[in-house]
């Protein structure tokens, strides 16, 4: 199975990050976590991008605050798919890290969840890794059917409470 590359601008989004680690273990599926600045390392991320494919990676992750270009920087040396979490600041409440994000030009696609949507973007990712493994995907599907079931559940006691 590929791996997800985890990557952040600083270890200060870690505690959002978390969110990612915890879902890609319940899935099973392999990560690695990495510091890399778009602005202070930009040959590191340079380099993390090149050699992604060849380093066993499917899909990577790139979470970033307010400028928040690692994911553009990341998405413009690789072929591979680059899911970006915003990362809120203190600055806009992450509006700024969200609209960095999402503006990308023409060829340099990074698609984009929430801010602080470090859970959905590994969904995201265990998805795209699902297009090539069976096993994966009949994990999805469970998943999938177990969010429904707590929501069936929620309604009947809803209904019940108002009847």
């Amino acid at each position: 199975m590929k791996k997800v590359c985890i990557v952040m601008g600083s270890d200060s989004d870690l505690k959002v990050m978390e969110g990612a680690v915890d879902r890609l273990r319940d899935f099973g599926v392999p990560f690695e976590v990495r510091v890399v600045s778009a602005h202070r390392t930009p040959a590191a991320a340079e380099q993390l991008a090149k050699n992604a494919r060849a380093n066993g990676f499917g899909v990577i992750i790139a979470a970033a605050g307010k400028a928040a270009h690692l994911g553009g920087v990341i998405a413009a040396y690789t072929t591979l798919p680059v899911i970006g979490v915003p990362i809120k600041s203190s600055l806009m409440d992450g509006l700024d890290s969200l609209l960095s994000m999402v503006q990308m030009p023409s060829g340099i696609p990074v698609a984009t969840v929430a801010v602080n949507g470090a859970d959905n973007a590994a969904i995201l990712a265990v998805q795209m890794l699902a297009l090539e493994d069976e096993e994966l995907a009949a994990k999805l599907d469970a998943f999938k059917a177990e969010m429904a079931e707590k929501v069936a559940a929620k309604d009947a006691k809803i209904q019940e409470q108002f009847s």
